[in-house]
C-alpha cells in the first residue's frame, strides 16, 4: 500500500512538472548554479503536487528543505510520501488535529532555517514567539497569501517583526493571475466535485470583492449564476456594481442566496444572524485562508442534527431547514479539490523561488516589503515565452520620449 501511495504521489508531481515551464526553467538554472548551497529553507504551504515540485526545485538548488502543510485538510498524503522519498523533510498529513498541525510547524522550524516561505504567516508567527532564538540566522521570508500579508503588516506595526518578509502575494504575477484566475477556477472545481449540482440559474453570493472575489464572481457568472456581491469597501462595492453584479448587505443576501462563497480573510462574515436567514438547501463554502469566515461553531450550536451526506458535505438541520457546509468551512478549493491549476501556480511559485534568491543576495530591513518589479517582469516574460507569445519593445527614441519632460 505504501508503494502504491508513493507511486501515486510521484505521478502527480510528474504531471504538474510538465505544465509548469517557468518553474522548470528556474530549476534548470538552479541545478547548474546551486545558489542555495549550505542554506536551510523552511516551507509552510498547501502540500500538494505543485508545492512538492517547488520544494524539489529549491532542494536541487542546493538547499536543505523542510516543509509542513498550511491547512490540515489540504495535504495530500501520497504527494507528501513521494516528496519525502526525494529527500525533503516532510512534516504533514491529511486531516491533522490542531495539536498535530502545531507540532508540524514546530518540527519544520527545528531545521533552523535561513529562509522561509509561508502561507498565512503561521510559521513566521511561531518563529517570533516560541522559536525566537532562531531569528538571528534567518535572512528573511516570502509570504504567499493575502491573510498572511495582513498578519505580517500587523506585526510590523506593533514592532514585532524581526525579519524582512517579501509580500509575494502582492506581486502582479501573483494576484492578477493566482488570486483571480486560480481561485476562480479552483473554487468551482471544489464545489462541483463535491456537490455534483448545477450552478446555472442559482444565486451565488460572493462575500468579498478583492482579487479572489473578482475571480470567483467571474467564474460564477460564466457558469450561468446570478451573482450577488457583499462588500464593506465602498470602492470595491462600486466596482462590482459597475461590472453588472448585484450588490447588497449580507442581511438581504442571506435570504436570497443558493450558494455562498466567502473570500475576505476576515472573521465571522457569515455569522449567526446570517445563518438564521438562510433558506432551505443553502450551500456554504469558504475560499479564505482560515476556517473562521463562516461561523461553524454557531452553526453547530443552532443545528438540531447534523450528518455527513457526501464526502466533504455536512448537512445541518436548523428548525426544518437543511444547510450544507462544504469542507468543514476550510479552503474548498484545496480541501475538496487540487487547488489552483498548475499553469497558474507556475508563476506564483516561480516568484517564490525568485524571492528566496533575492533575499539571499540582499540584506533587507525587517519590514513587509514588495517584491522588486523586475522579478515580476522576468516571470511574466518567461511565461509568455513558454506560451509562444512575443511582444513589442520600445526603440531608443521611444524610450527617450517617455522619460523626458522637455517639449520637442
Amino acid at each position: 500500500m505504501t508503494d502504491e501511495l508513493r507511486n501515486s504521489g510521484a505521478l502527480k508531481i510528474e504531471w504538474v512538472k510538465e505544465h509548469m515551464p517557468v518553474l522548470g526553467e528556474l530549476a534548470r538554472r538552479l541545478r547548474h548554479t546551486k545558489p542555495f548551497t549550505k542554506m536551510k529553507v523552511a516551507i509552510c504551504l498547501h502540500l500538494e503536487a505543485k508545492t512538492a515540485y517547488m520544494a524539489q526545485v529549491i532542494k536541487d538548488g542546493g538547499a536543505e528543505v523542510a516543509i509542513c502543510g498550511s491547512n490540515p485538510l489540504s495535504t495530500q498524503d501520497d504527494v507528501a510520501l513521494a516528496l519525502a522519498e526525494s529527500g525533503v523533510t516532510v512534516n504533514a498529513k491529511y486531516d491533522a488535529s490542531p495539536e498535530e498541525y502545531e507540532s508540524h510547524l514546530a518540527r519544520t522550524l527545528k531545521i533552523e532555517p535561513n529562509l522561509i516561505i509561508d502561507d498565512g504567516a503561521d510559521l513566521v508567527s511561531l518563529l517570533h514567539t516560541e522559536y525566537a532564538h532562531l531569528l538571528p540566522a534567518v535572512r528573511g521570508g516570502a509570504e504567499e497569501t493575502t491573510t498572511g500579508v495582513l498578519r505580517l503588516q500587523a506585526m510590523e506595526e506593533e514592532g514585532a517583526l524581526k525579519i524582512p518578509m517579501l509580500a509575494v502575494n502582492d506581486a502582479y504575477c501573483k494576484y492578477l493571475f493566482d488570486n483571480r484566475y486560480g481561485t476562480g477556477q479552483s473554487v468551482f472545481d471544489g464545489i462541483l466535485r463535491t456537490t455534483n449540482l448545477l450552478v446555472a440559474g442559482k444565486k451565488v453570493v460572493v462575500v468579498g470583492y478583492g482579487w479572489c472575489g473578482k475571480g470567483v464572481a467571474m467564474r460564477a457568472q460564466g457558469l450561468g449564476a446570478q451573482v450577488i456581491i457583499c462588500e464593506i469597501n465602498p470602492i470595491k462595492a462600486l466596482e462590482a456594481a459597475m461590472e453588472g453584479y448585484q450588490v447588497m448587505e449580507m442581511e438581504q443576501a442571506a435570504a436570497e442566496g443558493d450558494i455562498f462563497i466567502t473570500v475576505t480573510g476576515g472573521k465571522g462574515v457569515i455569522n449567526v444572524d446570517a445563518l438564521e436567514r438562510l433558506k432551505d438547501g443553502a450551500i456554504l463554502a469558504n475560499a479564505g485562508h482560515f476556517d473562521i469566515e463562516i461561523d461553524v461553531v454557531g452553526l453547530e450550536k443552532m443545528a438540531h442534527t447534523q450528518r455527513t451526506v457526501r464526502k466533504n458535505i455536512v448537512e445541518y438541520d436548523i428548525g426544518g431547514k437543511k444547510i450544507y457546509l462544504l469542507a468543514a468551512g476550510r479552503l474548498v478549493n484545496l480541501a475538496a479539490a487540487d487547488g489552483h491549476p498548475a499553469e497558474i501556480m507556475d508563476m506564483a511559485f516561480a516568484l517564490q523561488v525568485s524571492a528566496l534568491l533575492y533575499l539571499q543576495k540582499n540584506k533587507l530591513p525587517a519590514k513587509v516589503l514588495p517584491l522588486p518589479p523586475e522579478i515580476d517582469e522576468q516571470v511574466a516574460e518567461l511565461k509568455l515565452t513558454a506560451m509562444g507569445i512575443k511582444i513589442d519593445r520600445l526603440d531608443e527614441e521611444q524610450k527617450k520620449y517617455l522619460t523626458s519632460w522637455q517639449r520637442e
